[in-house]
């Protein structure tokens, strides 16, 4: 989790990527395990606990800014703000203690703007899909 940490301002409870497993130009992987104790289950829902949808298009942005932080694209300071989000499926429930596989495409990197596309997977089954825009600031 600490490497991650280098990555991403995020911070627990709102950091969903434990890691990177691969990182290039084209491709961006990663995964995170939806622990029995996150903080959404008790309200989503009590009895039934579900990972919300607008977390996991929060864990595949997260995972995509991580990846553009490891591949060294944009600046130290730059920070990355959600702008758009769109063609956003969810197909699968992501249950507690499920891993999330997610695989990002990169579809265009500029000084100003991140736009990426990508799948959360569990094993073989798609749970989320979805294309967003993120701006690029700084914290300066």
């Amino acid at each position: 989790m600490q490497e991650i940490e280098k990555l991403l301002p995020h911070r627990e409870p709102f950091l969903f990527v434990d890691r990177l497993e691969h990182c290039d130009d084209n491709e961006i992987v990663g995964t995170h395990t939806f622990g029995a104790d996150e903080f959404f289950f008790p309200g989503h829902f009590p009895d039934y606990p579900v990972v919300p949808g607008v977390v996991l298009v929060e864990t595949m942005a997260q995972c995509g800014g991580a990846g553009i932080r490891q591949l060294g694209v944009l600046g130290e300071d730059a920070l990355f703000f959600l702008a758009a989000i769109e063609k956003a499926k969810f197909r699968r429930q992501v249950r507690p203690e499920e891993t999330v596989r997610l695989e990002i495409k990169n579809l265009r990197i500029t000084a100003r703007m991140i736009k990426q596309s990508g799948k959360a997977m569990i094993g073989d089954e798609v749970a989320a899909e979805a294309e967003w825009m993120c701006l690029v600031g700084s914290a300066g």
